[in-house]
């Protein structure tokens, strides 16, 4: 969804000033590589009205499933390629439950990327449920024991991923998937900055039925 708030300098604004911290997993660089911060409560509450619906219909989760959601945060990546940890420099999944969705919101142009979906090659695999995690993590690990991955943000196919789109970054654009497709940020290591006016800031929400 593009143009999605009516006034997003504001919360870019608000990322400005909010207190961002490592998160959690940094020092064991493991989890999101960057720095996180509470989003203004209002906003989290206007999405989650605004999507619980849109995602139902969308995603085809019954009504009957109660919502559950985390907090929103403002996230900025700012991890240098060399200091990514194994399992940062590969695709990942965020949840194999059936109805797990993220909402990201880009508060960043379009020299930051944006998110791509993968297929890993092995199994056949783009999207990790409950029945194929434990084959896939099996697969992955030994693949990664074999050849570590290069200490890079993940972009294009390789011999293990096949690269199948991407949504690419663009201020004020929301996009909403199921956490349990593939993906991976793709991130401009040269734009890299701990500076909300200057480094990939985006949103980011999850909700779960």
């Amino acid at each position: 969804m593009d143009d999605f708030l009516a006034d997003p300098q504001a919360l870019a604004d608000a990322a400005c000033r909010a207190r961002f911290e490592p998160c959690a997993g940094f020092d064991e660089k493991r989890g999101y590589p960057g720095l996180r911060a509470p989003v203004p409560p209002a906003y989290s509450e206007c999405l989650t009205a605004l999507l619980d619906p849109l995602i139902r219909i969308n995603f085809g989760v019954p009504d009957a499933l109660a919502l559950k959601k985390t907090p929103c945060a403002f996230s900025l990546t700012t991890v240098a390629p060399g200091d990514l940890g194994p399992l940062q420099r590969v695709p990942h999944f965020d949840a194999s439950t059936p109805h797990y969705m993220a909402a990201l919101l880009y508060l960043c142009d379009e020299q930051q990327g944006g998110t791509a979906f993968y297929r890993h090659r092995a199994t056949g695999l783009q999207q990790i449920t409950a029945d194929g995690r434990e084959r896939y993590g099996d697969a992955v690990y030994a693949e990664l024991d074999r050849q570590p991955a290069p200490a890079r943000y993940f972009a294009d196919s390789d011999a293990r991923f096949e690269l199948l789109g991407v949504m690419r970054a663009r201020f004020n654009r929301l996009v909403v998937y199921r956490g349990s497709l593939l993906h991976s940020a793709i991130v401009n290591p040269r734009r890299l900055s701990a500076d909300p006016r200057a480094g990939r800031l985006t949103v980011n929400s999850f909700y779960d039925f």
